[in-house]
């Protein structure tokens, strides 16, 4: 039951999401310069609501627009209406339905839809991750110097060591293709499907990365903060990989070097 309910919920955002996707709607700024929020967000947010809330009505929500909806449950669902919002709204089709669903503190359940695409991602907990229903798994690639790997940057800039731009610097002055798709929540699934070997990025909420960190862990992969601690998404931090170049790109986040060079 809970499955078929995550499943009409992201398709219930995508159809909004694909409703307004080109078209004419409202968009407003949230904190920072280009932190959108537009009308579709709301109309997705709100088909999402509908078809939780009429299932199981005394779960616990969190979700990016309206934040939480505060039940006394065991279960809690993590919504993103919209991930990659800025592209969203200029027609480049990198954007997606993101939920996760937590039992006791543990996520069980975990969807993204690209409904553009047509990409479907899929994970259950012991099950194994899915796209568009056929099984996922991450690369096999051992080295970061010959990864492919994917980042993002936070719209209010932390100015710390080994911050984001530092990174990003010195992967790329080695070499590393490092991509910037503007969704955490993709980034997350292209891991798990093997599109790419690495992600990180420095500061994500709840919502950004809920279920796509689940999908990358389901399809064998593995995720943690940057200090290789099991990975909450409730702290601000995150490298999920195949496994095999882990400790190294933690290693370079913190300011260490590439092997091999």
């Amino acid at each position: 039951m809970l499955k078929q309910t995550l499943l009409k919920a992201v398709e219930a955002g995508a159809a909004q999401l694909t409703h307004f996707f080109n078209g004419e709607f409202k968009v407003s700024n949230k904190e920072g310069i280009n932190n959108l929020v537009t009308e579709a967000d709301h109309a997705a947010e709100k088909a999402i609501f509908e078809v939780i809330q009429k299932e199981f009505p005394g779960h616990y929500l969190l979700s990016e627009e309206t934040g939480e909806v505060i039940q006394d449950s065991s279960f809690k669902w993590i919504i993103d209406p919209i991930d990659g919002t800025v592209n969203f709204a200029n027609g480049i089709p990198i954007c997606c339905v993101s939920i996760g669903v937590e039992q006791d503190g543990q996520m069980i359940l975990g969807a993204v839809y690209n409904p553009i695409l047509n990409e479907l991602f899929f994970a259950q907990r012991g099950f194994g991750a899915t796209l568009n229903d056929k099984i996922i798994r991450v690369s096999d690639k051992t080295e970061v110097i010959k990864s492919c790997m994917v980042t993002g940057f936070p719209y209010t800039y932390l100015d710390e060591p080994n911050g984001p731009l530092e990174v990003f610097t010195k992967l790329i002055r080695n070499g590393v293709p490092v991509r910037r798709l503007g969704s955490a929540a993709i980034d997350l699934c292209w891991v798990a499907a093997g599109r790419f070997d690495g992600f990180y990025e420095h500061k994500l909420n709840a919502w950004d990365s809920a279920a796509g960190f689940l999908i990358v862990e389901e399809a064998g992969g593995r995720v943690t903060d940057f200090e290789g601690k099991p990975y909450s998404p409730y702290q601000p931090h995150i490298v999920a990989t195949n496994g095999k170049i882990h400790d190294e790109l933690v290693a370079v986040v913190n300011g260490g070097e590439l092997r091999n060079l």
